[in-house]
């Protein structure tokens, strides 16, 4: 959740109508999709099918004086709602508080991109919150309803690290999370395995493998890892790891895992160059293979996406700044996905021209 301005979108000033607080796309263009909701900010949308209807799981966004950096001290949030609708295009309802930051005992600020599971007749939260040292973790709290409240447990799943856990179960009802960020998401510190201070951004070797996204196989009561955290290893054109200095196409936040026709999709954010990305393979665990962008640069700094299929469609959940055109103060949407034959995924551009 690195946080600073793109420099392609340093001149983009959004001009808002004071009566309705939506504003007019830059350079006269139109947003593709409206916010789900206006009434509170919202990001990082992790969206679900429980019962029939869609539940979305975002950061909650607040606003701060804290001033933009690269380590995302701006992103204060420190509770979350889940959003419900029947449909796309239904009305949306906001809950109430599923879970507070004061009722997680391990955790000191910052509960980031969260994501949610159902098994057991059980519904799970995942989060992740710097703990009382500072370092990034991830939590899980249940609940036995898809919103909330969710009690936390008393720490932070051991083992884990970094950011944007994001949990795929497979159709062998085996569970994975996947997660990590770098920059602020602290990924690079865990190099060597264990938590090094120093780093602040990337490892700035450009010419060797990128960081790599973690994935770790969930146990049965989805509370632990059933393994330790290994890498994601995304490939490309000629099966080599993605570079460091590639930064249109290595990872930098926001995994999410999808299943469609046998294959399995691996989806992240490029962070710094602004792309939502995918890769993909046969195996839950990797490796993937580069396959492209699929949504172009939005309004703000940070990319944070979920794709689900509902009724029949795929739909893709993400991020902007139309509300505030402030970097930390962002508002949910979402449009239809659409595939081609040979399963790639056609690029969504989030400006229209009508």
């Amino acid at each position: 959740m690195k946080i600073g301005i793109c420099s392609a979108l340093v001149s983009i000033v959004a001009l808002i109508n004071p009566s309705t607080g939506i504003s007019q796309a830059p350079n006269g263009r139109h947003y593709l999709s409206q916010p789900l909701v206006t009434s509170i900010y919202t990001a990082d949308p992790s969206a679900h099918v429980f019962n029939g209807k869609i539940y979305v799981y975002p950061s909650h966004d607040v606003p701060t004086d804290i001033p933009d950096d690269d380590l995302g001290s701006e992103y204060a949030m420190r509770d979350y709602r889940v959003l419900e609708m029947d449909h796309v295009g239904s009305h949306v309802n906001i809950g109430p508080v599923a879970l507070d930051l004061k009722d997680v005992p391990w955790a000191s600020k910052q509960l980031w991109a969260p994501d949610a599971a159902y098994r057991n007749n059980t519904y799970y939260l995942y989060f992740p919150a710097r703990d009382k040292e500072g370092v990034f973790r991830i939590g899980v709290a249940s609940s036995e309803h898809p919103e909330g409240p969710f009690k936390a447990e008393a720490e932070p799943i051991k083992g884990s690290f970094s950011i944007d856990p994001a949990v795929f179960t497979d159709a062998d009802g085996q569970s994975y999370m996947y997660f990590g960020g770098i920059w602020g998401g602290q990924l690079e510190n865990w190099t060597t395995g264990q938590f090094k201070e120093g780093t602040t951004t990337d490892l700035h070797q450009d010419d060797k493998a990128a960081i790599m996204p973690k994935v770790a196989r969930l146990s049965a009561d989805m509370k632990h890892f059933a393994e330790p955290p290994k890498d994601v290893v995304l490939l490309d054109e000629q099966g080599k790891p993605l570079l460091g200095g590639d930064h249109d196409r290595r990872f930098f936040e926001a995994s999410w895992m999808f299943r469609r026709n046998g294959v399995y999709y691996f989806t992240y954010s490029t962070g710094d160059t602004h792309f939502l990305s995918y890769a993909t393979g046969t195996n839950p665990e990797g490796p993937f293979q580069y396959r492209g962008h699929f949504l172009l640069p939005v309004q703000g700094w940070t990319t944070h996406h979920s794709i689900v299929e509902a009724d029949g469609k795929w739909w893709l959940f993400y991020a902007d700044t139309q509300l505030s055109n402030k970097n930390h103060l962002r508002n949910v949407k979402v449009t239809e996905l659409h595939f081609n034959a040979d399963g790639s995924i056609q690029t969504v551009d989030p400006f229209t021209s009508n």
